[in-house]
């Protein structure tokens, strides 16, 4: 029935699509036919994904909301791979082809400067720095960090990671300027404000859900029109509720899953700043919207696929197929960026960045070794001696009789009375 229902929406669909064509007389403009042969292309590829593509494992809203994402994924990884493929020149100017306005070097925002929290010089508004770095992206912080704590579900692994851009941020200040910003820009707008607000508010978004009973109902079996609408709206909810447990010291492989996730999180929040850096777009464009909106809806089921492998391997043989394709796409992106501009990749890091990034590295691997190896063997090492112990001390129970002397000894002594009276 799906596999005809399928071939029914792509007849009508090829039908419609040639029916448009037919009605009009083709432009003499192969700029413009072919972005609309594309355009038609990728409708009927979505719209194929939509009813074939396997199911992830989310249901809610439904499960053709999720299978579409995924086929977006795979349309968006074939376009990074034809950029990758350009010339500098023509991948930047094949962005013309998208938006007329793209295609040519824009300066970029640098959030430094003064940093003066209270700037007596201004006489007429002396916390201007402040409303100066109150602009747009302050609710996008918040609200990016909100989605993001609903995908990982842990508080740890959230602020860890937010923690870490902003050493990143000033690791790399000297590569992008707009990584340049004020001490409390960093600490107080972002880690403490923004992202912990946001962070904050996701974690009470999740015990809510985790406390919510999911006892679901057909809609046109609720008597009441009140009950019928709060089922559309918890229609938008999940359909059962699973706890992220990552418990990333309980094993070598466990860590190793929680430091990779960690790393594709950083590595992708990098490439939105370069690569609108390196395709020269600017940072309120709509496409750099609409990648983080991608990125939303594609994170939140990757990351439940990788902890049902993590968690259950026996039952999930294989890692998820959008959780392929996240780390494809992120490693792709960072593959434009290293071939659009080497150079300012290879920008060396000032020497005290070096030396914190060694120590930090150093201190990582030091515990890493210590937990998983040197603690196991010295525990494996205490609990042999403790064991040697308990069986020396219940032999010496056994042969002591309490007043210092031997039990065996008195043993024999009394043998030997008996007998000589015999």
């Amino acid at each position: 029935f799906r596999r005809a229902h399928t071939l029914t929406v792509l007849f009508i669909l090829t039908c419609a699509l040639g029916y448009v064509t037919l009605l009009e007389e083709t432009p003499q403009d192969t700029a413009y036919n072919t972005k609309r042969g594309i355009v038609a292309s990728i409708l009927v590829f979505l719209c194929f994904g939509v009813t074939q593509a396997k199911d992830g494992p989310f249901s809610r809203p439904h499960p053709a909301y999720w299978r579409f994402w995924l086929c977006v994924s795979v349309v968006y990884e074939l376009f990074l791979i034809f950029i990758l493929f350009q010339t500098v020149q023509d991948g930047r100017q094949f962005m013309k082809y998208i938006d007329p306005h793209l295609g040519v070097p824009l300066p970029e925002r640098d959030y430094g400067g003064n940093c003066l929290i209270y700037d007596p010089g201004n006489g007429t508004d002396p916390f201007h720095n402040i409303w100066d770095k109150l602009d747009g992206f302050v609710p996008a912080h918040f609200f990016g960090w909100y989605l993001k704590t609903l995908m990982i579900r842990d508080w740890w692994m959230c602020m860890i990671i937010s923690v870490m851009f902003e050493f990143l941020e000033y690791s790399l200040e000297h590569q992008l300027p707009n990584f340049s910003e004020c001490w409390w820009d960093h600490w107080i707008m972002d880690v403490i404000l923004c992202n912990g607000l946001g962070i904050y508010c996701g974690m009470k978004t999740l015990s809510w859900l985790s406390l919510k009973t999911y006892k679901w109902q057909g809609l046109w079996n609720i008597p009441t029109y009140k009950g019928k609408m709060k089922r559309i709206v918890f229609q938008f909810t999940p359909y059962s509720w699973v706890k992220f447990e990552w418990k990333p010291a309980s094993s070598l492989r466990r860590w190793l899953a929680v430091c990779g996730i960690i790393f594709v999180f950083l590595l992708a929040e990098l490439n939105t700043f370069y690569l609108k850096f390196v395709l020269w777009m600017p940072p309120e464009h709509y496409l750099v919207l609409l990648r983080l909106v991608f990125f939303v809806n594609v994170g939140g089921v990757a990351m439940r696929e990788i902890y049902d492998f993590m968690d259950d391997p026996k039952f999930h043989k294989k890692l998820g197929q959008q959780a392929w394709l996240v780390a494809a796409i992120t490693a792709t992106e960072f593959l434009i960026v290293v071939k659009y501009d080497p150079y300012t990749l290879t920008l060396s890091l000032p020497f005290y960045i070096t030396q914190c990034w060694i120590l930090g590295i150093i201190l990582v691997l030091t515990w890493t070794a210590w937990r998983f190896f040197i603690r196991d063997i010295t525990l494996r090492y205490k609990e042999i001696r403790r064991q040697k112990q308990e069986h020396r001390h219940e032999k010496d129970k056994c042969l002591s009789n309490g007043d210092g002397h031997s039990a065996l000894l008195d043993e024999a002594n009394g043998n030997k009375l008996r007998e000589r009276k015999l």
